[in-house]
């Protein structure tokens, strides 16, 4: 991938991570990601962006984007911030583009795009025959292959079943980040503490870091999972730095402590969307990672 495109997905990378997105709207962000990848010509990709309705506004943050890396040389010593106000810059765009689209009619876009078939068809809604709900399942299945036909309006008790249906939609994704924000958060405050011991140069529980390195690994699991990659790698740093303070072969110094303090921090402010410079952290964070990658960790947890 050149490095355009590198920058572009590691954007809308970024930018996603500060949303709370449901499945479906991961899955959406992964299939942008793709096509940015996989475009063979970005400006005209992005160009073809801009002609669809629940597209354009994003495409034309991501147009300035791309016209700021080809238009003039990159201060490749300012990089690491542009990259981080570039995706702040996407955010509220990318969170608006994905409320109107789903999987499945994002992908028919992309088509339309790929084949240079963009026009106004492509940006109507499903109709409700296009979509079958199991509701024993719990299941929704598309049928792509009945065509468009024109439909009455809706009545007000259409409509009314239609926002009952998102409505409880919208609670079950709102009960799912709640409960994996608390999945996420509880450990926090014990870590912390255990933290504070081992810098006052109280000895470790052998115990302890073996639990809480169980956590960190089961909850940056699941952070990777749904799209969640900074917290996915500050778990995983933890995780092993505990296991290696365990065996003795990390010295539970204080700049130690502190950079797995660093770690914790970034985790408690992406998960709970707090709107503060974190860079330090993250910066202090991610060299703690690359400083004990070749640590190998002994045994099994």
């Amino acid at each position: 991938m050149d490095f355009v495109k590198q920058y572009i997905v590691q954007t809308i990378s970024s930018a996603a991570n500060n949303l709370r997105l449901s499945t479906g709207k991961i899955e959406v962000v992964a299939l942008l990601r793709e096509a940015i990848a996989k475009s063979g010509d970005l400006g005209q990709f992005i160009k073809q962006m801009k002609k669809i309705t629940v597209l354009s506004t994003f495409a034309i943050r991501l147009d300035e984007i791309y016209e700021y890396l080809t238009s003039s040389p990159v201060d490749l010593f300012r990089l690491s911030d542009k990259i981080r106000d570039h995706s702040r810059f996407l955010i509220r765009d990318l969170s608006s583009m994905l409320d109107m689209v789903n999987p499945y009619n994002f992908q028919m876009a992309l088509e339309k795009i790929e084949n240079g078939e963009t026009n106004p068809d492509i940006e109507r809604s499903i109709t409700k025959d296009e979509i079958s709900i199991d509701l024993l399942k719990g299941k929704v299945s598309y049928n792509t292959t009945e065509k468009p036909v024109d439909r009455p309006f809706k009545s007000e008790t259409d409509i009314e079943k239609e926002n009952i249906i998102f409505e409880e939609d919208k609670k079950e994704e709102e009960d799912f980040f709640q409960n994996y924000e608390a999945e996420i958060l509880k450990p926090i405050k014990p870590i912390d503490s255990m933290l504070k011991r081992l810098s006052r140069g109280e000895p470790g529980d052998p115990d302890e870091l073996n639990g809480f390195s169980k956590t960190m690994i089961n909850n940056g699991e699941l952070s990777a999972k749904i799209g969640f990659d900074i917290i996915a790698n500050m778990h995983q740093v933890l995780a092993k730095a505990m296991l290696l303070i365990k065996t003795r072969d990390l010295m539970p110094g204080r700049d130690v402590m502190e950079s797995m303090r660093a770690c914790l921090i970034v985790i408690v402010a992406v998960v709970r969307g707090k709107e503060v410079d974190i860079t330090s952290y993250l910066n202090r964070a991610e060299e703690f990672g690359r400083e004990i990658q070749s640590i190998k960790v002994k045994g099994l947890i």
